[in-house]
């Protein structure tokens, strides 16, 4: 039995989608920095990439315990795409770890 087909709704290209899971391969494997390296390069590329936000703020939230910053990558994506329910979620996860004075 297949599996549902990925649809490349992005229509991010082979390049880009090889960068992705390169990056995701290296924060499985804790190689940060190599992750952030790839990921900031991506996004210096295209400033609005949805996937790349998504991953950034998976890797500070998960990996970095930077719970402000991942809260701030998954802002950006909301304001691109208020509807990215995966994004509103995980915000709402780290957002219960921040203090506000």
């Amino acid at each position: 039995m297949a599996g549902p087909e990925w649809r490349n709704v992005y229509r991010l290209s082979d390049e880009q989608l090889g960068q992705l899971e390169q990056a995701e391969q290296c924060m499985e494997m804790i190689d940060i920095n190599r992750a952030e390296s790839i990921l900031m390069s991506m996004l210096e590329e295209d400033a609005d990439c949805v996937p790349v936000l998504n991953n950034l703020g998976h890797m500070y939230g998960r990996y970095l315990s930077d719970f402000e910053k991942a809260v701030e990558y998954y802002d950006r994506v909301l304001e691109i795409e208020p509807d990215n329910a995966w994004a509103r979620d995980e915000r709402r996860r780290y957002q219960r770890y921040l203090t506000y004075d």
